[in-house]
């Protein structure tokens, strides 16, 4: 029996990440041509295309979706095995992080973990990017070290995920605005102006799902894609928000909050990495750092 080419595994791991033989050839450091025969010996030895013509790109087959986990874990643990134990020495530690979270992340956490940080590891620096959908390719493609958010169905399978809180949503006014005072129905909740976040531009939320089930409906009068401009929004006019307490804390500053007069399920804050990651030394203390601040 012909012993398999094992090399392969790594040529496979790149190709399905990148989904081009061109890209994957610049990440091996290879020649178009050659990652080209690489990907017919691949296709030879697994006795499947792997990658077929879509338009003027390259599309994952039904095969190659079910391998991608699977060759990205044996890569990772085989990197593990070979990868010399360091002792990471954080005073040394020269890297940048780039973290994709809400704006509502950073204001409420961001100073604290940058103080951390930069009290540890003085030549760290943390790169805050904006968290405009769920796709995880950002992870898998190196471009992304860390994210936070809610876990969904969107998530990509192979992607590590750490709980960090939980959270609820309440709905918020500018001081001075009717539901500042007295108690807050849901039928005076619903009877409000509202503003609503989401980041896809749906038109509906968790709030009018609770909202149906007691045959009442707001008044959806604007959409944003983030917490701070609807808090923003509010804060200037007779809007109401509804956003999570903990994720908003210091974006709230200075308006009126209360709880919600319906019953939503809370939500899971988690951190979210690329396995690859996981034995790495630095992004375990980072992920150590944003864990502790968290909590």
């Amino acid at each position: 029996m012909t012993t398999p080419d094992l090399n392969l595994l790594i040529t496979l791991d790149v190709l399905l990440a990148a989904g081009s033989v061109t890209r994957a050839a610049q990440r091996l450091h290879l020649s178009p041509s050659a990652m080209s025969r690489a990907l017919a010996r691949l296709r030879e030895t697994t006795g499947d295309p792997l990658l077929v013509r879509a338009g003027r790109g390259l599309v994952p087959t039904p095969r190659a979706l079910e391998l991608r986990e699977q060759v990205s874990r044996l890569v990772q643990d085989a990197e593990a095995v070979l990868r010399p134990a360091e002792q990471l020495d954080l005073k040394q530690l020269v890297r940048t992080f780039t973290l994709r979270t809400s704006d509502g992340f950073v204001e409420n956490f961001g100073p604290a973990l940058i103080a951390r940080v930069s009290a540890q590891a003085p030549g760290v620096r943390l790169h805050f990017v904006q968290k405009l959908n769920k796709d995880s390719a950002a992870l898998r493609d190196g471009s992304v070290d860390l994210e936070t958010g809610v876990v969904s169905g969107t998530t990509s399978p192979e992607v590590r995920t750490r709980a960090l809180f939980e959270d609820h949503f309440i709905g918020v006014v500018r001081t001075g605005h009717p539901l500042s005072q007295g108690e807050v129905t849901a039928s005076r909740y619903a009877a409000g102006r509202h503003i609503l976040v989401s980041r896809r531009g749906l038109d509906k939320g968790p709030m009018d799902e609770a909202l149906e089930v007691l045959g009442l409906e707001r008044e959806i009068t604007t959409i944003v894609g983030g917490f701070s401009a609807a808090l923003a929004l509010a804060r200037a006019c007779d809007l109401i928000a509804t956003v999570p307490a903990q994720h908003t804390q210091n974006l709230r500053a200075g308006l009126h909050s209360f709880a919600l007069p319906f019953d939503l399920p809370p939500i899971t804050i988690s951190m979210l990495w690329h396995p690859r990651m996981d034995a790495d030394s630095a992004h375990r203390w980072l992920r150590e750092c944003v864990r502790e601040v968290c909590t």
